[in-house]
């Protein structure tokens, strides 16, 4: 199914396209023919992880700064991106979260998670979406949601919320865009370890047996979660509209991930508050 040249002739911007699983599927959409641009605030890396692309792949890869958060600089990136030629895909990707307990969250560390997580997604679909609109061009918005969109999730609740209104989104511009030519789709993707993520939500002191409870037993595999986007962004998909698709190995039907947290004492918390960067 993924032979090369699935993705030839589209145009896709991956946000927070720098590492993780931004710069696995991104890779993967280079492998399959795309051309691939990826955004983020750290210019340096974007360029590094591009290069890299290029000289491992071949292919056409560049590299924006944007700081999704702040809408003009949306609107100022994809007005660069416009003018090469229109884009085809948007991959929202880029998001922030940590673990905390709620009631000791202050408002600018709530900001800190909704800001890109939400309103950055939010202005990079807006933006994207009106332009293709306006152009009478086909697109597609792939969002990177979370288990949590079904089961909640306590002491990530900021991230819970904002995931949880991006699915909102994606079901409700289906409708809307959908005569106009837009698709919107998700994906909700159970583990899947990236330095990042797992600095931010499994420090030290969590239980360390979690991935063996994984029905499959196991985590996911970056190929996987870039296997099943490259579809889902392929015109082989063009009938899935306003869906979420699940992958992590079944794991939500056991719980939300969150448990073993409930059972952490006030002195794991303060260590785990005094850890985290000051926002």
């Amino acid at each position: 199914m993924f032979e090369k040249g699935m993705l030839g002739g589209k145009r896709i911007l991956v946000t927070g396209g720098g590492s993780g699983l931004g710069a696995a599927m991104g890779r993967r959409f280079v492998e399959l023919g795309a051309e691939l641009i990826i955004c983020g605030r750290r210019l340096e890396l974007l360029e590094a992880t591009a290069g890299k692309m290029r000289s491992d792949l071949g292919g056409k890869v560049s590299a924006i700064r944007c700081d999704i958060r702040d809408g003009g600089a949306v609107d100022a990136m994809m007005d660069a991106v416009w003018r090469e030629a229109p884009l085809d895909v948007l991959v929202n990707n880029a998001a922030a979260t940590f673990i905390a307990q709620t009631e000791h969250l202050s408002f600018r560390a709530a900001d800190a998670i909704l800001a890109p997580t939400l309103h950055g997604t939010m202005y990079c679909t807006l933006a994207a979406g009106k332009r293709w609109i306006e152009g009478g061009h086909n697109g597609v918005v792939l969002s990177i949601l979370s288990t949590s969109t079904i089961t909640g999730r306590a002491f990530t609740v900021p991230s819970a919320m904002a995931k949880s209104a991006i699915l909102a989104m994606t079901k409700s511009l289906a409708v809307e865009w959908g005569p106009k030519g837009v698709r919107t789709v998700a994906i909700a993707p159970g583990a899947f370890p990236t330095a990042g993520a797992s600095g931010q939500l499994r420090p030290e002191g969590r239980d360390q047996g979690w991935a063996t409870r994984n029905p499959l037993g196991r985590t996911g595999e970056h190929s996987e979660l870039a296997d099943l986007a490259s579809f889902l962004i392929s015109d082989r998909a063009g009938y899935i509209n306003g869906e979420m698709v699940v992958q992590d190995g079944g794991a939500h039907l056991r719980g939300s991930g969150a448990e073993d947290l409930l059972q952490w004492s006030d002195a794991q918390w303060e260590k785990q508050r005094t850890a985290r960067p000051k926002t």
